[in-house]
C-alpha cells in the first residue's frame, strides 16, 4: 500500500480499495492448522479442517483471486465460517463474495449495526452506505463465547470500546495464537476510530489486556504489521502511554491540537512507528481529541 495515505487528497479508504488491485497476497503458516494471509487490509487467519475453513477477517475484494489461490494452496476445505474483528471495510469488504461461497458471518452486534447502516468516519474523510444484506453478520455477539471447529478450541472475546466500539479478539486455545486485529498495529502508528466508539485510553486498555492474555510463546497476529510476539505487544503499548501522557500535559496546559501537533511530540518513535499510513502529526491529533 501507498505510504502515508493520510496524506492523499483523496480518501484513504479510496486509496486502500484501489491498492488491492495490485496487492500481493502472502501465505505465512503458523501453528496447527492456522495460517495468516497477508497483503488485503487487515491480516487474514485461517483455520482449516474438517468443518472448513474459517477465516478472520474477510480482506478487501479486489485480491478476491490472489485470496482464492491462498485458500486453495492451504487444502481443498471450503470456506465454511467468517469472523469480523470489527466493522472497518478493510476487514469486512470482502464479506460478500466469502457469503456468497458458504461463509456463515459472525461478528461484534455493533459491527452488525454499522455496516447496516450508513456510517460517516470524520477522519477518513468517508461515508460509508449500508452494506449489501449478504455481507451482513448472521451470528452476532454481546459477551465472550468459545467455538469448537476443526478440532480447535476458539475463545472469541469482546474489548470494552477500543479501536472502535465493535472490536473482538480471536485466540486459538491449543496453538497458543492470539488474534488481537487493529488493537495491535505492530510497528505502526494506530488508527482510533472515535466516530465509532473508539478511544485513546481504550487502545490502551485493550493493549494492557492483550498483554496480561499472553506468554512469550504465544504467537500475536495484529491487525497490521508483520506476525507479533509479547515483547512487540509491550513495546506498542508503551508507546501508546509515552505519547497520551506528553500529549495531555500540553492540553492540560492550554495547548491548541496544532501547537501540540508543532511540538513534533512523537519525534523519537516516527522512524520505527511512522511509515505507514499515519505519520506522527497525525497520531498527534488522534491522541490529541481523546484526552
Amino acid at each position: 500500500m501507498p505510504r502515508r495515505l493520510f496524506a492523499a487528497v483523496e480518501s484513504p479508504v479510496i486509496t486502500i480499495r484501489n491498492a488491492a488491485a495490485t496487492a500481493k497476497i502472502t501465505v505465512t503458516k503458523l501453528r496447527g492448522s492456522v495460517s495468516v494471509l497477508e497483503g488485503s487490509g487487515g491480516n487474514i487467519a485461517v483455520l482449516t479442517g474438517r468443518d472448513g475453513k474459517l477465516l478472520v477477517d474477510a480482506g478487501i475484494p479486489g485480491t478476491r483471486a490472489r485470496i482464492t489461490e491462498a485458500l486453495a494452496s492451504l487444502g481443498n476445505d471450503p470456506v465454511k465460517h467468517l469472523i469480523n474483528s470489527h466493522w472497518h471495510f478493510d476487514h469486512t469488504d470482502g464479506n460478500e463474495w466469502l457469503h456468497s461461497i458458504g461463509a456463515e458471518i459472525t461478528a461484534h452486534e455493533n459491527t452488525r449495526k454499522h455496516l447496516s447502516t450508513t456510517t460517516r468516519v470524520e477522519d477518513w474523510n468517508f461515508t460509508f452506505p449500508p452494506a449489501p444484506a449478504g455481507a451482513l453478520p448472521t451470528k452476532v455477539l454481546t459477551n465472550d463465547e468459545t467455538l469448537h471447529l476443526n478440532d480447535a478450541t476458539l475463545a472469541l472475546k469482546c474489548y470494552p470500546p477500543a479501536h472502535t466500539d465493535s472490536d473482538i479478539s480471536v485466540e486459538f486455545t491449543e496453538a497458543d495464537i492470539l488474534h488481537v486485529a487493529d488493537t495491535f498495529w505492530n510497528g505502526h502508528y494506530p488508527f482510533i476510530d472515535y466516530s465509532t466508539g473508539g478511544s485513546v485510553d481504550g487502545m490502551i486498555r485493550a493493549t494492557e489486556a492483550n498483554v496480561a492474555r499472553v506468554t512469550d510463546k504465544t504467537i500475536v497476529i495484529p491487525g497490521h504489521g508483520p506476525i507479533g510476539n509479547k515483547s512487540q505487544l509491550i513495546e506498542f503499548r508503551d508507546m501508546l502511554v509515552t505519547v497520551r501522557e506528553k500529549v495531555a500535559a500540553l492540553k492540560k496546559q492550554g495547548k491548541s491540537r496544532d501547537e501540540v501537533v508543532a511540538a513534533k511530540l512523537t519525534s523519537n518513535y516516527d522512524a520505527k512507528w511512522g511509515g505507514f499510513v499515519i505519520n506522527g502529526d497525525f497520531f498527534t491529533r488522534l491522541v490529541y481529541a481523546g484526552v
